[in-house]
C-alpha cells in the first residue's frame, strides 16, 4: 500500500509589522476549506488512486493555528509515502503569505498548488498569470483556478502520475451545485472558531455588477444553487457534531433562486424535529421586497443579516455599478429587517472619488440619526484583482500598489483624487470613530429595546466590529479573540526580533491592550445593563425607527445630498404614482 497526503492549508495575512495574523479562536470559519476537505475525502473514500493507494486528508487554518510544515514535509517524504499541499481560499491580500508558505514546501522538494479568488479572479479577468503568479508557476507551483468539485478526481491523478500542469483553469467550467458534495469539517477544526461556527454555501453567483466585487467575475453572474436535501444533510451532519450555528457564505442569498426551498426545509427542521438552528447571511438592500423572504429568515433562526448597503450617496453608488442600492427604500428596509428581531450588520464603503474627510463624516451622521442599521463595517475601495475596477485601472496602467498584502480593504492602493493617501488613511481610521461613539452606541442599544431585542446583542457586536480596529487594529473579517504572536513567523522582508527583545515587548502590548479593552467593554456593559432594566425605555423613539408611511415623501437630509439624491427622490417619486395610478384603473376596471 502507498499513502497520498493531501494537505489543505487555508493560509493567514501579515500585519503591518509583518507578523502572520493567528488568534486562539477566529471569528469566520473557511468555506473554502470545508469544501475542500470534504472533497478529498470523498475522493479518498473512493479510492480515486486505486485500490492500492490510501489517501490521508487533513486541514489546517493558519489564522488558528501555526502551520507544522516540516513535520508535514517529513510525513509526505517517507518511504511509500506522496502528496500535495493544496492552498485554498487564498484572496489578495493573503497570497504573499500563501507564496511564503509554498516556498517552504518547495525548499523540501514538496508538490504544491495554490487556488482561491486571487488566482481564479486574475485568470478570470485577465486571462493570463501576473507577475505575481509567475513568480509561483515558476517555483513549479500548480496554479488551480475554478472550483474543484467536478474536476479533483482528475487534478489528484495528474499530481500522482507527477504530470500535474502549471495552470488548471476551470473558470468556463464552473458546476451545477445540486447533489455535490457538501462542505464539511470535523468538530476538531469547528470548535477552534467562534461559538463553534460552521459555513456552507447554499448557492454561488450573483447577478448584479458591482465594480469593486470579485465574487461575480469568480463565481459567475447566475444563480447556482444546492438543493434543500443538500442543506438538509448539511445540516444533519453538523448536528451529529453537536454544531447548529452557520455563516451561510452566499455573497447574497436573497439571489439564490432557491432560497425559499432552503428556507422552507429549515424551517420543518427548526419547528417540526426541533433542531436549534441560528445562522448569519448576506443579501442585498432590495431583499425585503421579495415576499416572506425577511419573514421566513426569521423562523429559520436568522440572528444576523449582513446588507450591502454601502454608500448612502447616490453619486458613490453609481460609481460602484450599484444601481440597485436605492435611497429610498434604505429606512423601509431596515426597519423590515428589525421588525423580524434581526441584528443588521451592513458594508460601508469609503474612499470613491467624489468623497473627502468632510463629506465622510457627514454622511456618517445622517447615517446615525435617519436609519436604523446596527453595526456598521467599513472599508476602503480596493481595486481587488478579480473585479471589473482592477482590470480597468490595469489594462489602463494605472499605478496600484505592487504590495497584495496591502489588499486587505483597510489599505490604500491607488491614488485617490482629492485626498493624499495619508489623508485617505487617517481618514479611514476615524471613520470607525465617528460611527462608534458613545451617544451612537447606547442610542442603538435602545432602538434594539424598543423592537424587543435585547441591547446585549448591540453590546456583543460593538465589542467584535469596532473592537477589532480599534484594539486589535485589523479588520473584523481577520480578527478572533485573543491575538497569538509568533516571532518567529514574520514576513521574510522584515528581519527577526530577538527574543529578549521580542517577548517583553509582547507580553506589555497585550496586558495594556486588553485592559483598555476590559474597561471599554465593563463601560458599556454598565450602560447596557441599565438599559435593559429601565422599562420606559419600551418606547423610546427617534427619526430612524418612526415607521414610513411615504418614503419618497419623507424629509431627510439624505435626500438633500446633491442633484443625484434629489434625482433619485424625484425618480422613486414618478415611480410611486405610476403604482398608483395602474392599481387605481385596476381596480376600476374590476369594478366595472
Amino acid at each position: 500500500m502507498r499513502t497520498f497526503h493531501v494537505e489543505i492549508i487555508k493560509p493567514s495575512h501579515y500585519d503591518r509589522q509583518g507578523y502572520v495574523i493567528q488568534w486562539w479562536k477566529a471569528w469566520i470559519p473557511s468555506n473554502s476549506m470545508a469544501s475542500l476537505f470534504a472533497i478529498a475525502k470523498d475522493s479518498a473514500a473512493r479510492k480515486v488512486l486505486g485500490d492500492d493507494v490510501d489517501i490521508e486528508v487533513s486541514a489546517h487554518d493558519e489564522m488558528t493555528m501555526r502551520v507544522p510544515v516540516d513535520e508535514m514535509a517529513r510525513r509526505m517524504k517517507q518511504p511509500g509515502h506522496s502528496g500535495i499541499v493544496a492552498l485554498v481560499g487564498v484572496q489578495s491580500n493573503q497570497y504573499p503569505r500563501a507564496l511564503e508558505i509554498a516556498k517552504q514546501f518547495r525548499s523540501q522538494g514538496i508538490k504544491v498548488a495554490i487556488g482561491g479568488f486571487h488566482v481564479s479572479g486574475v485568470i478570470s479577468m485577465l486571462k493570463k498569470p501576473t507577475l505575481d503568479l509567475q513568480v509561483a508557476i515558476d517555483l513549479g507551483i500548480t496554479l488551480f483556478a475554478g472550483e474543484a468539485e467536478e474536476h479533483f478526481d482528475s487534478f489528484l491523478k495528474d499530481v500522482d502520475a507527477d504530470k500535474a500542469q502549471e495552470v488548471y483553469n476551470y473558470m468556463d467550467d464552473l458546476p451545477d451545485l445540486q447533489g455535490q458534495t457538501i462542505p464539511l469539517l470535523p468538530k476538531n477544526i469547528i470548535k477552534r472558531y467562534d461559538g463553534i461556527l460552521a459555513s456552507f454555501d447554499a448557492g454561488r453567483g450573483c447577478p448584479f455588477q458591482c465594480s469593486f466585487c470579485t465574487i461575480i467575475n469568480v463565481q459567475g453572474r447566475k444563480s447556482r444553487w444546492r438543493g434543500a436535501d443538500d442543506i438538509e444533510r448539511i445540516i444533519r451532519e453538523n448536528t451529529a457534531q453537536g454544531i447548529d450555528k452557520y455563516f451561510i457564505t452566499d455573497d447574497n442569498f436573497a439571489r439564490n433562486k432557491n432560497w425559499e426551498a432552503i428556507f422552507d426545509r429549515m424551517i420543518e427542521l427548526r419547528e417540526k424535529e426541533g433542531l436549534g438552528i441560528t445562522f448569519l447571511i448576506q443579501v442585498d438592500v432590495l431583499a425585503h421586497k421579495i415576499d416572506n423572504f425577511i419573514e421566513k429568515a426569521a423562523r429559520d433562526g436568522c440572528h444576523y443579516a449582513f446588507i450591502g448597503l454601502e454608500s448612502i450617496n447616490p453619486d458613490n453608488l453609481m460609481e460602484m455599478n450599484k444601481g440597485q442600492n436605492r435611497i429610498t427604500e434604505y429606512r423601509k428596509m431596515f426597519q423590515a429587517w428589525k421588525e423580524a428581531g434581526i441584528i443588521t450588520y451592513a458594508g460601508f464603503i469609503m474612499g470613491l472619488p467624489g468623497d473627502t474627510p468632510e463629506t465622510i463624516k457627514r454622511d456618517i451622521g445622517i447615517v446615525q440619526r435617519e436609519l436604523p442599521v446596527d453595526l456598521l463595517e467599513f472599508t476602503m475601495l480596493t481595486p481587488l484583482p478579480g473585479s471589473e475596477d482592477h482590470k480597468r485601472h490595469y489594462d489602463a496602467g494605472t499605478w496600484m500598489d505592487p504590495d497584495l498584502n496591502k489588499y486587505d480593504l483597510e489599505n490604500a492602493t491607488i491614488k485617490h483624487p482629492k485626498m493624499s493617501t495619508e489623508e485617505w488613511q487617517q481618514t479611514y481610521q476615524d471613520i470607525w470613530t465617528w460611527y462608534y461613539t458613545d451617544e451612537h452606541v447606547e442610542r442603538m442599544m435602545k432602538r434594539n429595546k424598543a423592537y424587543g431585542i435585547k441591547p446585549v446583542k448591540i453590546w456583543r457586536g460593538v465589542l467584535q466590529i469596532y473592537g477589532a480596529m480599534a484594539f486589535e487594529g485589523v479588520h473584523p473579517q481577520q480578527c478572533g479573540y485573543f491575538r497569538i504572536k509568533d516571532r518567529t513567523q514574520r514576513r521574510p522582508e522584515r528581519p527577526r526580533v530577538s527574543a529578549l527583545r521580542f517577548w517583553p515587548a509582547y507580553i506589555a502590548e497585550t496586558i495594556a491592550k486588553y485592559a483598555t479593552y476590559g474597561a471599554y467593554a465593563w463601560r458599556f456593559h454598565r450602560i447596557r445593563t441599565r438599559i435593559q432594566k429601565d422599562d420606559s425605555v419600551k418606547d423610546y423613539t427617534d427619526l430612524a425607527i418612526t415607521e414610513v408611511i411615504d418614503a419618497e415623501g419623507e424629509d431627510l437630509e439624505m435626500f438633500d445630498l446633491n442633484e443625484s439624491s434629489m434625482a433619485a427622490v424625484d425618480k422613486a417619486k414618478q415611480q410611486a404614482d405610476a403604482r398608483r395610478d395602474r392599481e387605481e384603473a385596476r381596480v376600476t376596471q374590476a369594478a366595472e
